[in-house]
């Protein structure tokens, strides 16, 4: 079944589900449908849960004096699987959507910097603030979204991926050989290590790790906790390959074209909160979740300075490939990546590898 038809179905299904009947003011009422790939278990869909749909619609009541907007929220990939999350919002199944750019490298290459600059920060906050900044100073970086037939509300990220195994690691030979979960662009963290990588997400990891499709992940705490990960991969060792820019909370074109400017101001607005909120509620969660694995059984090693040091090291150029790739499809992927790089230099912090160095 296309995945126009599976939304389609869904759309209904939860429509008539979860709505009342609308009466002689049906006209009147305009229905906005908001969709994730992950339930509200984890922090950058619980910000849209429980802050941007409710204060959407204090702020519209507020300064328009009217209801008429009425949320069908569709959470946990009812809707759309993880792979789905662009194009939801794309062709409109979704007017507002979280979409896992992660997963998107060949249609959305600038969003996934990032990945391809593991251990540049562990800070979250600083990584998000700085990547709207250049969504606000960089054409491009809009540009990638208007070419989806979206527009950009706020990025948001993910605490540092870290090791969950079903074998101890003790040093980074342990992974020679072994099968890790490792999604989309984030399997290239795995070069140089020995260790295979396979794809999957965070609602695929339980099964895959159960069934023997993998021997481990490289994943976040806050998105590991609630998934029981630990519960197939009870090793958990702290590596720190930093903090990501994960996706970004977007709006279809043609539902934001034909929004008021107050509304179209309201999103703008709750999109910059969203980015803010989300970082504090997964750095609120971090701790959380590591004490609460280690409650339930988890062993927690960290990976010495010296084998971290090795992994480093041991990984070829990305940044450099990253912009030559990028350059010759006409992207200001260098720009890109001076940006990201001085913005995090100028919070403060030094990256643990500066990729810059290698243009």
């Amino acid at each position: 079944m296309s995945l126009l038809m599976r939304g389609l179905i869904a759309v209904a299904i939860v429509y008539l589900c979860s709505t009342p009947a609308l009466g002689d003011d049906a006209p009147s009422t305009i229905d906005l449908t908001i969709a994730t790939t992950h339930t509200a278990n984890v922090p950058w869909v619980h910000v849209i849960k429980h802050h941007f749909v409710p204060e959407f619609r204090r702020r519209v009541h507020a300064r328009t004096g009217t209801d008429r907007y009425r949320w069908i929220e569709v959470y946990g990939g009812a809707l759309s699987k993880w792979r789905d999350s662009l194009e939801t919002v794309a062709i409109g199944l979704a007017d507002v959507g979280w979409v896992g750019t992660l997963w998107e490298p060949a249609k959305m290459p600038l969003q996934n910097i990032t990945y391809h600059l593991p251990f540049i920060t562990n800070d979250l906050g600083v990584l998000v603030r700085t990547f709207n900044q250049i969504h606000a100073d960089l054409p491009a970086a809009r540009d990638a979204w208007t070419a989806q037939n979206q527009m950009f509300l706020g990025a948001s990220g993910v605490d540092s991926y870290h090791l969950l195994t079903n074998f101890r690691v003790r040093v980074l030979d342990d992974l020679k050989g072994r099968k890790i979960l490792a999604p989309g662009t984030s399997a290239v963290w795995l070069a140089g290590t020995g260790a295979v990588p396979v794809n999957g997400a965070l609602t695929s990891y339980y099964t895959q790790l159960k069934t023997g499709v993998a021997d481990g992940v490289v994943s976040i705490l806050t998105g590991a906790h609630p998934y029981r990960i630990h519960e197939v991969a009870p090793y958990i060792t702290l590596v720190g390959i930093g903090a990501q820019i994960a996706g970004a909370l977007s709006v279809n074109l043609d539902t934001w074209n034909r929004l008021s400017p107050p509304v179209q101001k309201i999103l703008r607005e709750l999109g910059a909160e969203y980015s803010t909120l989300a970082v504090a509620e997964t750095e609120r969660r971090y701790d959380a979740a590591l004490t609460a694995m280690v409650a339930d059984g988890a062993i927690v090693t960290t990976l010495p300075p010296s084998e971290k040091q090795k992994w480093i090291d041991g990984l070829p150029q990305y940044g450099r490939d990253w912009v030559e790739r990028n350059e010759r499809k006409g992207l200001p992927a260098k720009k890109m990546l001076l940006m990201l790089m001085d913005g995090i230099r100028a919070a403060g912090l030094q990256p643990q590898r500066a990729w810059d160095d290698y243009l």
